[in-house]
């Protein structure tokens, strides 16, 4: 096989589109398939940057670790980081090339960035067995049909079958599957060759009197009924989009007996960035991570992070609107712990000059450290490597903002003053040592009797969520048709669906 391919759209946003195609990834990579992610267009604030220093969804370098190849810029041309409701800066290639109104976006700008799209497509199916597509909220979005680069637009242009995902704990899921398929054009829907159940909780048998019943209306399988997976930990698109209330990212294993607790408090900042830092923290046996909105919920925390934003300045009028500056300011004087990660890291400092992504000139930080951060035009994307603590780290960089550090103790690229600790490195708490030196530090300073575990393994960890996710597939989806449909493309004939069928 060379060249295969597949779409992974979703009825919904948060249908499971992403942990689908890292799934089908990894079943395929077991099988000895080459195989690669794609997706066209991304919207997330969630992202990486890869070895050559391209900015990317933080999805499709999981779903690259899932292939077990490097993440690349070609597997995620387009990638749009919103800065309000209306505007988004548009990454090309891994590199920002300027901020664009959702109308201007859609407008004109996004059919220019078709042909390049398909082109990084062509270029992967060109080296890959297989290339694993995923799409971007529903293909129903009839209203951005003429202009999509990412759903039913790269499907038809690069002959893909698609399999529509859709989530089954939300209810509605044959209503979703039929009215998408539905209000495609016969031209689409000849692509669309079935679907799949996520996230079922239950006896399958109580659901096949539902499938056939599908099969019949549409004419189309579904392809497997996926169940419900508790704890996978795996990073997510656009993050706590709905609610961050009572958010809890926790351990499953309690730590050693005796020892405490370790409670962690993030501040759910606006246009919150890659707030899957904590994730190597709530790894950690016997660690809490929370996401909070209120100065009360910083009282009983043994370490406050205050993660990237897009919004430095936006999230420190936040911050002190909700009275957690106030906390913060508080904690620092009595020597409790706090992180602060790129943006967050930027909020702590003295002073932040920002002409480029707020516009709002001189703005007075939290004065917390000894840092003054000027916005620059063009965006820091790196992966360094140091050491701190006395281990060794590594890292990525994503910012506009350059920090000049003025005191402290050197901390990566940051400092620390006493227990408050700032930088711009993102990732930095999978480094196993570095994590470990870190959390007893603050269990130190916090007065806890927590000791991390000795053989916790980030990596390992990260790994086992990726086999489940191929094993889901392997023992609950039709692997045999599925791996037709990957080689031969959606089958000939499929009928077309008119609105009202039933």
């Amino acid at each position: 096989m060379r060249g295969g391919g597949l779409l992974v759209a979703g009825t919904t946003s948060d249908a499971g589109k992403s942990v689908v195609t890292a799934g089908i990834c990894r079943w395929l990579v077991r099988r000895g398939v080459k195989v690669a992610p794609f997706k066209g267009q991304n919207m997330s604030l969630n992202s990486f940057v890869t070895r050559e220093g391209a900015e990317i969804g933080r999805a499709q370098a999981m779903q690259a670790q899932a292939a077990r190849v490097e993440p690349s810029a070609l597997m995620n041309p387009v990638l749009l980081k919103p800065g309000s409701d209306r505007s988004s800066q548009v990454v090309l290639m891994g590199k920002p090339v300027g901020e664009l109104s959702a109308r201007g976006y859609h407008g004109g700008r996004q059919q220019e960035l078709f042909e390049p799209v398909l082109a990084c497509l062509e270029e992967l199916r060109g080296t890959y067995d297989a290339v694993i597509c995923e799409g971007a909220g529903s293909p129903a979005e009839i209203n951005l049909r003429r202009t999509d680069i990412v759903n039913m637009g790269i499907a038809r242009a690069a002959r893909l079958p698609v399999l529509v995902v859709g989530d089954i704990d939300r209810g509605g899921v044959f209503a979703q599957f039929f009215g998408t398929t539905a209000l495609l054009s016969p031209e689409d829907q000849s692509l669309v060759a079935g679907y799949l159940v996520n996230k079922f909780r239950g006896d399958v048998t109580l659901l096949e009197p539902g499938l056939d019943m599908l099969l019949g209306l549409t004419g189309r399988p579904t392809y497997g009924v996926l169940p419900y997976a508790h704890g996978l930990g795996i990073d997510e698109e656009d993050g706590l989009r709905v609610s961050l209330r009572g958010a809890v990212r926790e351990s499953v294993v309690a730590p050693p007996v005796g020892e405490d607790v370790l409670r962690v408090a993030v501040c759910a900042v606006p246009l919150m960035s890659n707030f899957t830092d904590v994730d190597a923290l709530a790894a950690e046996p016997g660690v809490v991570v929370r996401f909070v909105d209120r100065a009360e919920e910083l009282v009983d925390a043994d370490l406050v992070v205050v993660p990237g934003t897009r919004g430095t300045v936006k999230a420190l009028a936040w911050l002190r609107e909700r009275g957690l500056a106030d906390a913060l300011v508080r904690r620092a004087a009595e020597g409790r712990p706090v992180l602060g990660v790129c943006g967050g890291f930027q909020a702590l400092g003295e002073r932040i000059e920002d002409e480029v992504e707020s516009k709002a000139g001189t703005v007075d930080g939290l004065g917390l450290l000894p840092v003054r951060v000027r916005f620059a035009a063009e965006k820091t994307l790196a992966r360094p490597v140091g050491e701190a603590l006395g281990e060794r780290v590594e890292g990525y960089e994503i910012h506009h903002g350059v920090a000049e550090v003025l005191g402290g103790e050197a901390f990566l690229d940051g400092c620390r003053v006493g227990a408050v600790w700032g930088t711009h490195w993102h990732g930095s708490l999978e480094s196993d040592g570095f994590r470990r030196a870190f959390l007893r530090e603050v269990a130190a300073a916090a007065g806890r009797r927590f000791v991390p575990a000795p053989d916790t393994s980030f990596g390992v960890l990260r790994e086992e969520q990726l086999d489940r996710l191929g094993d889901l597939i392997e023992e609950h989806a039709d692997t045999d048709a599925l791996l037709r449909l990957i080689e031969q493309g959606a089958p000939t004939g499929l009928p077309f669906v008119p609105p009202g069928a039933p």
